[in-house]
């Protein structure tokens, strides 16, 4: 038990510091929300190195933390919408269990902004913001993928280490 709880504080930290670095790189596709996504690297790893349930908790942690460390009550809500349905997306893709840890991120990558896009349009009222769906879909990918080569690899090294 002392092991596992390590583990999540250790994953914690490491997600709260690459959401920090994150902020700190000037990356941008010229899409208003569109980023790396560094943190979906720990939620990737965690979801097949420890486990689900554990995966969500630091998944909602980070971001309620992040958001009152660096952000406000408005990247708090983006954040848990984008982060829950990223989570659930990745979720039902591994359980398919034909996809591997590329896949998965790239789900990930893509409902996050979905996540996002859905909650900035509900609150501003405005369903013109659906038009960045294309561009968010094709930047959701392409990090996803990036983050999922990373991931694959981590996954890789670590197999059997966190237990």
């Amino acid at each position: 038990m002392k092991r596992q709880t390590a583990h999540l504080g250790m994953f914690l930290s490491l997600a709260l510091i690459l959401s920090y670095i994150e902020s700190l790189i000037p990356f941008h596709f010229g899409i208003p929300g569109a980023k790396l996504g560094l943190t979906n690297l720990c939620v990737v790893v965690m979801l097949y190195c420890v486990g689900t349930k554990e995966a969500f908790f630091i998944s909602v942690l980070r971001i309620i933390l992040t958001g009152f460390l660096f952000g406000n009550p408005f990247s708090i809500l983006y954040g848990l919408s984008g982060g829950v349905l990223s989570f659930a997306a990745m979720l039902l893709c591994k359980r398919a269990q034909k996809l591997n840890a590329v896949s998965v991120s790239v789900a990930g990558g893509v409902f996050h902004n979905i996540g996002q896009l859905m909650i900035a349009s509900a609150i501003v009222e405005n369903y013109n913001l659906f038009f960045y769906l294309p561009a968010l879909l094709l930047a959701g990918f392409v990090t996803g993928f990036l983050i999922g080569v990373l991931a694959q690899e981590l996954i890789r090294r670590l197999n059997g280490r966190l237990t």
